[in-house]
């Protein structure tokens, strides 16, 4: 299988078709970038009334109102958390991070999460229609060809260690 296409200036910007599901997008403002070096566009909320988020309770699948279509196997989508929200509010994503592959078509939708403790006062999150909730960036894809092996080639300086086998402490220069 031949790897992804070299990066060229028209590559490192490919043309992406996006379908507006929502025609509230067009008065919110369709998703776009933030700022001219941003690196993900924003996803809007497209929920018909205001979404309570309690502390603790399941994830929540909520619509953005667009439809994708890549049309190019060495891209895909990620669904990351923003920032702020994360940090000062307490909404994550349910399930981490959210791929959306090249092939899929249908509506994107973001699985919230309010990670908040169900003890602390006022911790509900409320999602309004058109709310900034997540952010989406676009990366490259390798899809690497498989060999299967009884042994590896060659050895690494970690070799099996793993889960903190490095440690903490910055390491002497």
């Amino acid at each position: 299988m031949p790897g992804p296409p070299p990066v060229t200036p028209e590559s490192a910007r490919p043309t992406i078709e996006l379908r507006v599901l929502d025609e509230r997008l067009h008065q919110w403002g369709l998703p776009r970038y933030q700022s001219a070096q941003a690196a993900a566009i924003d996803l809007i909320a497209c929920v018909r009334e205001p979404v309570r988020i309690e502390p603790q309770a399941p994830a929540v699948l909520i619509p953005t109102g667009i439809a994708l279509h890549m049309n190019a196997d060495h891209l895909c989508a990620m669904i990351v958390a923003r920032s702020g929200l994360g940090h000062k509010k307490g909404l994550v994503l349910g399930n981490g991070t959210g791929i959306v592959d090249a092939d899929y078509m249908a509506e994107c939708f973001v699985s919230v999460w309010n990670r908040n403790p169900a003890t602390l006062a006022d911790a509900a999150i409320t999602i309004e229609p058109g709310d900034r909730i997540a952010q989406m960036l676009f990366v490259p894809v390798l899809r690497p060809q498989f060999t299967v092996v009884s042994a590896f080639s060659s050895g690494s300086e970690r070799g099996l260690g793993g889960f903190g086998s490095t440690g903490v402490a910055i390491a002497p220069v």
